[in-house]
């Protein structure tokens, strides 16, 4: 399959370094990996951002606490939260109501919320991205100027496969992997012993096999829904917690590989 072909990308000047966080399949967490994420860069004192690209299921406004639609009249978008810029379709629409759009509109609106919202100036835009490999993933890869990806998967092996072809797909357009992250990686309880309740090692074994850094585990929390769900991420509100360590220790293995990455060069075009 011949990959890509590159396009122009978009210039968004206030903005130092843009993270995609993705995954090859839904349900494995990769946007609570993705706000946390964003939340301990703050915690660092970097001025960050977080753009929730699901078009189709937006989970963002749930997990900052931002229920209902946006009165744009009224409130200048992006929101802010937690320390955080933040942008989702799901400031725009009901939670109930369906975003039934064809590519062309998923781009569009991609685009809209990168270009035309102020994002100020930021040290990181995190962007969340749907699961898969589609529409709004190639939107992002081929049109915004991504300094790295970061892959989340769950240990077993339905979710390594579909991982590493979301992994694949950032190579295809010389995005380059910051790492992967296993999610979900182990239960330690009250007893103090650990449990691999969906097996162990699984996203170490990837990275070794696809020859990318491997960011960390992030352990099973029942707080971590619980913090969701209540709209104050653990590491906001339990920054002492074990899932909340974990992200602050993956956080500086992130900013380590970023900075390894060589300087920006053009790269010859793809056909």
């Amino acid at each position: 399959m011949q990959p890509p072909q590159s396009q122009p990308k978009l210039q968004l000047p206030g903005i130092k370094q843009i993270l995609a966080v993705a995954s090859g399949k839904g349900g494995v967490g990769k946007s609570t990996v993705a706000t946390n994420l964003a939340l301990a860069l703050a915690s660092l004192g970097k001025k960050v951002g977080l753009l929730d690209a699901d078009i189709y299921g937006p989970s963002i406004p749930t997990m900052l606490g931002i229920p209902g639609i946006v009165d744009q009249a009224t409130t200048p978008l992006p929101l802010e939260r937690h320390g955080l810029k933040v942008m989702s379709m799901g400031f725009l629409v009901p939670p109930a109501q369906a975003v039934i759009w064809r590519g062309p509109m998923v781009h569009r609106a991609l685009t809209q919320f990168l270009t035309d919202l102020d994002w100020g100036n930021l040290d990181f835009l995190v962007l969340d991205l749907p699961p898969g490999t589609g529409d709004a993933q190639l939107t992002i890869t081929q049109t915004v100027p991504l300094t790295g990806a970061i892959i989340v998967t769950t240990p077993q092996e339905v979710s390594l496969v579909d991982a590493r072809k979301g992994l694949e797909m950032f190579r295809q357009v010389r995005v380059p992997v910051l790492g992967i992250i296993e999610n979900m990686s182990y239960f330690l309880g009250d007893d103090g012993k650990r449990y691999e309740i969906f097996r162990h090692g699984g996203g170490k074994k990837l990275a070794r096999e696809t020859q990318v850094p491997f960011l960390g585990e992030i352990p099973i929390d029942p707080l971590v829904a619980q913090a969701g769900d209540e709209g104050l991420p653990i590491v906001r509100k339990l920054p002492e917690n074990l899932v909340s360590k974990a992200y602050q220790e993956l956080t500086q293995r992130v900013l380590q590989e970023l900075g390894s990455l060589p300087a920006p060069s053009e790269l010859p075009s793809l056909t």
